[in-house]
């Protein structure tokens, strides 16, 4: 094996890792906050904290990157990551978690802006696309298997805090032997630098009907990792079913990923978003129906993963239509920006929601939300497939 091919390995080992970390504690923290008696809006709003840090981080991040390279930043990112992972073990309470998952959202962002910077900037153009879908393969796998992991707490309740940080820390040595890098286009990078509010005011006037596909993503990711546990919890379901309903969303989605991002190149991305949110609208609201059942639950986990799983991707491909070039890396930034409020957004209503609407589905406040969402997708936006400047 090639040292590239070798560095690539571990970039996105680390990748995959992250995912797992992030997939196990939203559904797993939610559990144990649950049957201790924390109120689902309380235990909502603490699910936001990973993705407050991840807010929080992002404006700092470009200049340690291009003083000290790749390997540092990657390495720091991954080291928050795994102590405060195993620091879950030390203490238990709501706030020090808090701070604990806001900290692994800082870790997470600083290891997912070294690696994917490393990885798209050393890929031969035409190699590219096909990386990139392994980065996002394997950070989907990992969210997969994540919550499947949740079912050790019914061994001790360290157990998966303890495993995921084990793994964290045998995927992060590799880093060590991975020669240090530095960003190439230095130049490049600073003159983008100027101007941006200018740049990223003109990208959303553009672009924010393209920022719904991660917003609604990021929505549904956490509200269906750390909301749905609790609901279904109170409807009857064991910890041990639940670990494994959780990840048919994710990985439903990673299957539909390649086909539906082809076939929106045949018809266009706004025809091909208003299709998924509209059906997922209908898959939400049969799932009201069908919640009390098991094979209901499944169903809807998987056809929901199938169509709505791509919502990101499509969502930054829709962007990168609408875009002129010069304002592209501005669009990035903000459908990160757009993932992170709806992650952040879905945990509080979904927590809300059970609190005053207990007596309803769960999967009716995820209906409503694909409703608005699709309808915005429908009546706004340019109607024509646009041309990239």
């Amino acid at each position: 094996m090639s040292y590239s091919a070798r560095r690539f390995a571990v970039l996105v080992g680390l990748v995959g890792i992250s995912g797992f970390s992030q997939g196990l504690l939203l559904p797993l923290i939610s559990i144990i906050f649950e049957q201790n008696g924390v109120s689902s809006s309380l235990n909502g709003f603490h699910a936001t904290a990973l993705y407050i840090g991840i807010l929080i981080v992002s404006p700092f991040l470009e200049p340690p990157l291009r003083k000290y390279g790749y390997k540092p930043v990657i390495l720091l990112g991954g080291a928050v990551v795994f102590i405060a992972l195993f620091s879950f073990t030390l203490w238990e309470s709501m706030w020090f978690w808090f701070a604990l998952r806001l900290l692994i959202g800082i870790g997470d962002n600083i290891l997912h802006f070294g690696t994917q910077t490393w990885i798209t900037t050393t890929t031969p153009d035409h190699k590219r696309g096909t990386y990139i879908a392994i980065y996002g393969l394997m950070f989907g796998l990992g969210f997969t298997i994540g919550p499947l992991f949740t079912q050790l707490v019914a061994i001790h309740q360290n157990l998966p805090f303890i495993v995921s940080s084990v793994l964290c820390l045998f995927v992060w040595i590799f880093m060590f032997w991975i020669k240090n890098d530095y960003p190439v286009d230095e130049t490049e990078m600073d003159i983008s630098s100027s101007n941006t509010l200018a740049r990223f005011t003109n990208a959303t006037k553009i672009a924010w009907i393209a920022l719904l596909g991660p917003f609604a993503y990021g929505f549904l990711e956490t509200v269906l990792h750390s909301i749905f546990p609790i609901y279904a919890m109170r409807i009857g379901y064991d910890v041990a079913l639940i670990s494994i309903i959780v990840p048919c969303f994710a990985g439903a989605g990673i299957i539909s990923q390649i086909p539906l991002g082809a076939f929106s190149d045949r018809i266009g991305r706004k025809k091909m978003l208003t299709i998924v949110l509209s059906s997922g609208t209908a898959i939400f609201f049969a799932g009201t129906w069908f919640d009390q059942y098991l094979i209901g639950l499944f169903a809807t986990f998987i056809l929901a993963g199938l169509l709505l799983g791509s919502l990101f991707s499509l969502g930054i491909a829709y962007m990168t239509d609408l875009l002129p070039r010069m304002l592209l890396p501005a669009g990035n930034i903000l459908c990160g920006v757009a993932f992170s409020i709806g992650s952040i957004t879905g945990p509080i209503l979904g927590g809300f929601y059970l609190d005053y609407f207990a007596n309803q589905s769960f999967f009716l406040m995820l209906a409503l939300f694909m409703a608005a969402v699709s309808i915005m997708m429908y009546f706004f936006g340019p109607k024509k497939k646009p041309n990239n400047a």
